[in-house]
């Protein structure tokens, strides 16, 4: 098995890059999805999120405007949520790996890869990438957002540049759509050949 490690800053295009995998048939684990499903309606983390962040949880899940407002600009309340987090979402990436097992390529949508040093437990990186203008256009089309607020997340991550300079691969989403998908198809071409020498 051939793994690609997917990733984007805010705003590139990674959700639809990642659909365009899945759409050729290449199984997806997208660590955002699998967070959402631990921590919303009868979600396995809720308990123990509630005991760390009293008031932040509800039959209906995680609030997540409350439990982000406790956590954000606090290092230490951060740690605490990842302590709880991350070790779920270990897990659920080691159970789709049990179920995709006789897979030849796997994609892991990871937001923060290089962030992390996720890029050392995959064998190939692609970075989503638009420029910068394309960006702000999406990301402040989207509910709530401000550009204070989209300044805070982009200083929390990896400048779009150096994602770029260590990726293996690298797909445009400012661009024609077909352009995107020729791409995407290139890379599963580039990485399964690698695969049969």
């Amino acid at each position: 098995m051939k793994t690609i490690g997917l990733t984007g800053s805010i705003g590139m295009g990674k959700s639809t890059v990642a659909q365009m995998f899945a759409d050729e048939g290449v199984a997806v684990f997208d660590s955002d999805a699998a967070v959402r499903a631990l921590q919303g309606p009868g979600g396995r983390l809720l308990p123990a999120i509630e005991a760390a962040f009293p008031g932040t949880t509800s039959p209906s899940g995680v609030d997540r405007a409350e439990l982000g407002a406790r956590v954000f600009g606090n290092p230490d309340a951060l740690k605490r949520l990842e302590a709880i987090v991350h070790p779920a979402v270990v897990e659920e990436r080691s159970a789709f790996l049990t179920r995709h097992a006789d897979a030849a390529l796997v994609v892991f949508d990871v937001p923060l890869m290089f962030e992390t040093g996720g890029e050392h437990h995959v064998d190939v990186t692609v970075v989503v990438s638009a420029n910068a203008a394309t960006q702000a256009e999406r990301v402040l089309a989207r509910s709530g957002m401000t550009e204070e607020r989209l300044a805070e997340i982009l200083a929390r991550q990896m400048p779009d540049a150096d994602k770029r300079a260590r990726a293996d691969y690298v797909i445009a989403t400012d661009c024609p759509v077909d352009q995107t998908l020729a791409a995407v198809r290139h890379v599963i071409a580039c990485v399964s050949a690698s695969q049969d020498r």
